[in-house]
């Protein structure tokens, strides 16, 4: 990578002003002073900035998170704290959400800097299972599983959901598993059934569950199993 393009990142500035910067003498590479953006760094180089270390980041990241309530899966907001307070990496900003929760749902994220995989988790045509523990206002009506699984119609679309699977732990309380991401989803569901969801935690995506070791607040990186799964068939997982 260029420096300039590695100073740009770090900083959050300009190349135009990394080159102000370099012409300073502000930045060294292993203790040298360099002055031109286009110096090749390698992986093992030490790039400092007024004498403080900058860490590289060597290819994508993985990570899982317990999400806890009141915080928003996006990168930036102006009225509420977002997923990334807890993200103690350097350049958590250049990490997304692969596959958002609401502000009130709680339970499994996935953040990753890698739009192809995050699109495999995300993209309707993958059709990435995805399971809920969820809470609802009123007991589960007898023939809501039936009616899950064959699809039901949300309010203000003309295709109704495909099928999911709902197992029922307590009178109201299920295990919800959908295919889909579709807006709100899973509380639209209940909702076109007459009932209401009053919590919600997210367990698994695809193949990767929620770490039981993780605290609301914790996050670990991914292992390379969980990495790979996404997206790939599981008879091709199974020869691995």
């Amino acid at each position: 990578m260029r420096l300039d393009k590695f100073l740009s990142q770090q900083l959050g500035i300009s190349r135009a002003l990394i080159a102000r910067e370099l012409r300073a003498k502000r930045v060294t590479v292993d203790g040298e002073v360099v002055k031109s953006g286009a110096h090749k760094l390698t992986p093992e180089q030490e790039v400092a900035f007024d004498g403080q270390v900058l860490e590289q980041i060597h290819g994508p990241r993985y990570f899982m998170l317990h999400k806890p309530e009141g915080y928003v899966c996006s990168t930036d907001d102006p009225d509420h704290s977002t997923i990334l307070y807890f993200i103690e990496e350097p350049l958590a900003e250049k990490l997304h959400a692969a596959g958002r929760l609401d502000l009130d749902t709680t339970g499994l994220v996935l953040l990753t800097d890698d739009g192809q995989w995050s699109h495999r988790i995300t993209s309707p045509k993958h059709q990435c299972d995805k399971t809920y523990l969820v809470t609802l206002e009123h007991p589960l009506a007898d023939d809501t599983a039936e009616q899950f699984a064959q699809g039901v119609q949300l309010h203000g679309e003309k295709d109704l959901t495909k099928p999911a699977t709902l197992e029922q732990l307590d009178a109201n309380v299920v295990r919800l598993t959908i295919s889909e991401g579709r807006y709100h989803q899973v509380k639209r569901m209940f909702a076109a059934v007459g009932n209401r969801v009053v919590e919600l935690h997210r367990e698994r995506i695809g193949d990767i569950v929620l770490d039981e070791d993780l605290e609301p607040g914790e996050y670990r990186p991914l292992t390379e199993e969980e990495i790979a799964s996404v997206g790939l068939p599981a008879e091709l997982l199974a020869k691995d």
